[in-house]
């Protein structure tokens, strides 16, 4: 499952405003391969949407079946958020509408399951 964690406003090349929903996967620990130390992290992703603010801000907490998959893509320079560190990557994280397991099949809004 992914959960909608915000939304943000992007331009596209002819100069239109649009919303992209941010997603959130689910927590996973992570080897780190200089100590071996494990560290948990999620993984975060964005969709665009046809929805206005008020339609975005109402989705926020909404889950979704599926999940946030890392893909390769062309090198690109990232700067570490909060630090000075500029790293070369040659991923990306893609929302799959795939399942991760059985029962992520059906879509169900937060507020429906809790009422459940």
């Amino acid at each position: 499952m992914v959960e909608i964690i915000g939304f943000q406003k992007r331009t596209n090349t002819d100069g239109e405003d649009f919303n992209v929903l941010l997603i959130q996967g689910t927590i996973e620990l992570i080897k780190s391969s200089e100590t071996g130390n494990f560290y948990a992290s999620v993984r975060r992703a964005s969709i665009t949407c046809t929805f206005d603010d008020r339609m975005c801000r109402q989705l926020i907490g909404t889950q979704l079946p599926g999940k946030i998959e890392k893909v390769p893509c062309e090198e690109y320079q990232f700067a570490i958020p909060g630090t000075e560190e500029v790293v070369t990557l040659n991923h990306a994280y893609k929302y799959s509408a795939e399942p991760a397991t059985a029962e992520e099949h059906v879509f169900q809004p937060e507020k429906e399951m809790q009422e459940a």
